[in-house]
């Protein structure tokens, strides 16, 4: 009885995650478009940006309320074609954020430039559409609209998503000014790159690929002086035709010169290759730190 409790505990234990993610992340995306994006008219993309369109035409009407009614038919698309997961996971979502862009009402700070609206609404929305996509749904729009074309039709999400975005500026600069759409466009390109430190945790690591004929002194010197996990890969020279041992090792962005500086000089003529990683998932063990 108690194992059985335990179990649904822990099944119940991701929903309960991706829910507080959902309306936290709508919290404070509701703070971000009420307090500083719709009393300086700046636009986003997407069904986000229609609404507020609607909304600037008729200001009666709350952006929450036109997002809610435009996700309707999307969600109806969704039905027959993305995950019920996903599906149900997003319609929490879309009411979670209607609810929050009605209800929520922040004082208005005298933001007088639009640069420092557009920056300063761009991190508060950026952070909380990470917060929600770091989820297992989302709040709706074009996110829905995205999974659907790309099952279908085989469209990839992101052009989706971009030529979305791009419509909703070029009915802004058409509607209002050209300066509207551009101070969106800087609203856009900060909220993506907040958006992007959140999903993958302010903690981008770097992976290392190192080819030497000195590979296991300077895997014994990472595992022992810099106290992280190297795996051998194996690897086969194309001119000289002799295999030898790859070195494959995943660091911090901090630590990255030291260890470089390590590999060098075992080997100076080592050949390293390093590139950013967006996200490392599991555990690895043995001398080397776990990731």
């Amino acid at each position: 009885m108690i194992a059985s409790e335990t179990n649904k505990s822990r099944s119940f234990r991701p929903v309960l995650e991706s829910a507080a993610l959902i309306t936290g992340g709508s919290v404070i995306y509701a703070l971000g478009l009420n307090g500083i994006m719709i009393p300086n008219h700046i636009l986003t993309g997407g069904v986000v940006g229609i609404a507020m369109i609607g909304h600037y035409a008729v200001p009666a009407v709350s952006v929450g309320l036109f997002y809610l009614l435009l996700n309707v038919p999307l969600a109806a698309i969704g039905w027959f074609t993305v995950s019920r997961r996903f599906l149900f996971y997003s319609i929490f979502g879309t009411a979670v954020f209607s609810l929050a862009a009605v209800v929520l009402e922040p004082p208005v700070p005298d933001i007088r430039d639009p640069i420092l609206a557009a920056l300063s609404s761009g991190v508060i929305c950026g952070f909380g559409a990470g917060l929600i996509l770091r989820s297992a749904g989302s709040a709706g729009g074009m996110d829905i609209l995205g999974v659907s074309l790309s099952k279908k039709f085989g469209f990839r999400i992101g052009q989706v998503v971009f030529i979305a975005n791009a419509a909703v500026l070029a009915a802004g600069a058409f509607l209002y000014d050209v300066q509207v759409a551009l101070y969106s466009m800087v609203y856009l390109f900060v909220t993506g790159r907040v958006t992007d430190s959140v999903i993958t945790g302010f903690n981008r690591r770097k992976s290392l690929i190192v080819i030497s004929d000195r590979a296991r002194a300077i895997a014994d010197k990472i595992l022992s002086s810099e106290g992280r996990g190297v795996t051998f890969l194996k690897g086969e020279g194309a001119f000289s035709r002799q295999e030898k041992n790859v070195i494959f090792t995943i660091t911090t962005l901090r630590e990255l010169p030291k260890i470089k500086e390590t590999i060098l000089a075992i080997d100076p003529e080592a050949f390293l290759v390093v590139n950013d990683t967006l996200e490392v998932l599991g555990k690895r063990h043995g001398r080397g730190r776990v990731y």
